[in-house]
């Protein structure tokens, strides 16, 4: 018998894989990704060089990614019988063989692989190598402490609604905004509303090559690609325990 192992590769950077996901990816027979049609696609990026020769490789491109509105019937559709097929076809190659999975960051934490691993986790054996999260790559790659003391961290999806954000953005001590891109003016005006902008940094591309760490209210709204995530640092709810 064989198994589904998806390995969680971190924020980006190859060097900030885990040794059990190094080793495990190495060995790998067979290996599948996520990607956009006409992509290599990230996951595959960060392990460039690492496969055995022979590998077979699995490219899972998504049916849509940014054409229809996320919350569309359209795009539920496309995406669930994107995720039945793919755990169908994972799960006949792991009826006798051990398929690695790359995902980005953590596989566990908003990651794609979660939707394949509610499909297979009754079929086959599943495991799961953790994955630094992006997040956690970019308040290290801005060089900030992301929270102190007794800070809330809240974690919210640039997809939702602004009225939502603004509620959220409001009550947080620190914040990490996800799913930016093509969201960066509503987040923006969220965090105006909120009065949190002038604390808000962006970086794009966190731990990766053009890497870029800026202040969010000196950002072009025009320019956010899909690898951004927008940080406000807590403040700490006690006092800094002395030097």
């Amino acid at each position: 018998m064989g198994r589904v192992l998806c390995c969680g590769l971190g924020p980006g950077d190859p060097g900030l894989i885990s040794v059990k996901a190094d080793r495990a990816i190495r060995a790998a027979a067979h290996v599948a990704y996520f990607r956009k049609k006409g992509r290599a696609g990230q996951a595959r990026a960060i392990v460039e060089g690492m496969l055995a020769p022979g590998v077979t490789e699995y490219p899972m491109e998504y049916p849509v990614t940014t054409e229809l509105p996320f919350d569309s019937p359209g795009y539920i559709d496309a995406l669930a019988q994107f995720y039945d097929a793919w755990a169908d076809r994972l799960a006949g190659l792991a009826a006798g063989a051990e398929v690695v999975v790359l995902c980005e960051g953590d596989p566990f934490l908003y990651g794609s692989f979660m939707h394949l691993w509610t499909r297979l986790k009754d079929r086959v054996q599943v495991d799961v190598i953790p994955g630094i999260p992006g997040m956690a790559g970019c308040w290290n790659a801005a060089n900030v402490p992301i929270t102190w003391g007794d800070d809330v961290l809240s974690v919210v999806m640039g997809t939702l609604p602004e009225d939502d954000l603004v509620r959220h953005m409001a009550t947080a001590d620190a914040l990490v905004v996800m799913k930016t891109g093509r969201n960066l003016p509503k987040v923006r005006r969220a965090l105006a509303a909120a009065g949190r902008l002038d604390e808000a940094l962006l970086v794009e591309r966190g731990t990766m090559s053009g890497e870029r760490v800026v202040r969010l209210a000196e950002a072009a709204e025009a320019d956010c690609p899909y690898f951004a995530i927008v940080l406000v640092p807590g403040q700490g709810r006690r006092p800094e325990v002395a030097e």
